[in-house]
């Protein structure tokens, strides 16, 4: 008798094909899939779908193995919002978004049809639910692999169908048991980049695909509004950004501002980039229902991907956002990006989008 029948997400990548392995180990009847969300104009796939190599890892770990085409999908929710996000001066988080809107959504749609009882990835990370009955992802044992911060955006009922077998294990570990059961990705390189953007930079991407309505050319200004020179345009730059900037001013400066309104990029000093409190936006909250009136939560909260949380406290605005206040001022933090609030065991709380 299994344990359940289990949807698991395969990018071709080891991760997912080692948890595949693992949940079958424990007793799941395992179905792969993969999820199609990008094709190159020569017919190559992103390193977050890479169909020949999920379909031989599902052969060799002799569970069925299914692909699908979310092209239209992903380019709704994940590369024009991204697109539009850097010509508005904001620095987005694909992957979140790909996460819950795409992968999950996606994925749980499939598993109603393959009446499957639970989805489960390769992600670095533990589901857990709290005494208060509501689910949250956890951080994962070794800190230098967790991938909480990309997940903050689950539902409870996506993340109460989900499992994640790699919570435990380190990236080594995980490669130990790829190779001790033969299968040929153990070795495969891992996905540094976006996976959408196989060839040159963000911006030349953007160029492309907005076809003429990317941002034009603007002005490098001081944080008093006066010109230091011209830029190639605001998607091309990012709040903290100093090398690459092609201007030279004699002192080191950073992008501190991309002001699309006007188009200027403007430029101060390390002293500039620190901020004691930020306003986020769209929140979505895991292990609490809701942030009372007139609390101070105090938690631990990143402001980017490899950021190190930073203790800070957070409260409830009146129109739905939240704010944070920092112990210590914490370094460009950016419109666009996530904060991620963390409890004291490593819990994600929730999260926003930060707006200010």
């Amino acid at each position: 008798m299994t344990k359940g029948k289990v949807l698991v997400g395969m990018s071709g990548g080891v991760d997912s094909a080692v948890a595949a392995f693992l949940l079958k180990q424990e007793g799941y009847e395992v179905t792969g899939v993969t999820l199609r969300t990008w094709v190159g104009e020569d017919g190559g796939e992103s390193r977050c779908c890479e169909i020949d190599d999920a379909r031989r890892t599902a052969w060799e770990l002799g569970i069925r193995y299914y692909p699908y085409n979310c092209l239209e999908l992903f380019r709704e929710k994940v590369i024009l919002p991204w697109a539009e996000d850097y010509c508005r001066g904001i620095t987005p988080n694909p992957c979140i978004e790909c996460n819950r809107y795409v992968k999950w959504g996606k994925m749980m749609y499939l598993a109603d049809v393959f009446e499957a009882d639970y989805i489960a990835t390769g992600h670095y990370a533990h589901v857990v639910r709290r005494l208060n009955g509501r689910y949250t992802v956890k951080t994962a044992d070794h800190a230098s692999k967790d991938q909480t911060y990309m997940l903050y955006k689950l539902t409870q009922e996506q993340l109460s169908r989900t499992l994640m077998p790699l919570g435990g294990l380190s990236k080594d570990e995980v490669r130990a048991i790829a190779r001790d059961i033969g299968i040929e990705v153990a070795s495969k390189k891992d996905s540094q980049e976006l996976c959408f953007v196989v060839e040159g930079n963000h911006a030349d991407y953007i160029d492309e695909i907005m076809d003429g309505n990317a941002p034009e050319e603007g002005s490098f200004t001081d944080i008093d509004g006066n010109i230091l020179g011209t830029h190639k345009g605001i998607h091309h730059y990012t709040i903290g950004q100093r090398k690459g900037l092609g201007i030279a001013l004699g002192t080191p400066r950073f992008v501190t501002k991309l002001d699309a309104s006007s188009g200027n990029v403007v430029l101060g000093y390390e002293e500039d980039l620190m901020k004691s409190s930020i306003t986020c936006g769209d929140i979505n909250l895991m292990s609490v229902e809701k942030l009372s009136e007139g609390e101070k939560l105090r938690c631990n909260v990143k402001i980017r991907y490899a950021h190190k949380a930073a203790p800070a406290s957070i409260s409830p605005l009146p129109d739905g956002k939240v704010k944070v206040e920092f112990d210590s001022a914490v370094r460009a933090p950016s419109p666009g990006q996530s904060a991620v609030f963390y409890d004291d065991e490593g819990c994600v709380i929730g999260g926003g989008r930060i707006l200010i």
